[in-house]
């Protein structure tokens, strides 16, 4: 009976982890970097979460700004965004990258 419930127990915490990432892919009209969260970006021949090469934060409302460790990853983190189903368009200015959501 106590192999059930844990088993239960841990396939109930995975549906709600799935479904906490799920509501942070919503578009409210607030920009929240955990959308880009499934990004992967090619670093040095690996494929890498976003957020584990760069600093991604909210600039304004509906502006997100990566700013990459590594300046030599711009152009492959534009890539990635651009490529993405998530209809997003990167702009670069110097050393970052400015992510704008639109309604």
């Amino acid at each position: 009976m106590n192999t059930i419930l844990e088993s239960l127990k841990e396939r109930m915490e995975k549906s709600i982890d799935s479904l906490k990432s799920a509501f942070n892919k919503i578009r409210t009209g607030r920009a929240n970097p955990a959308i880009l969260d499934d990004i992967k970006v090619d670093y040095y021949g690996n494929l890498t979460p976003l957020n584990q090469t760069s600093n991604v934060s909210v600039e304004e409302n509906r502006t997100l700004v990566i700013s990459p460790w590594d300046k030599n990853l711009m152009p492959e983190i534009e890539k990635a965004i651009t490529s993405s189903d998530l209809g997003l368009n990167p702009s670069s200015s110097g050393d970052l990258i400015r992510v704008k959501m639109e309604i």
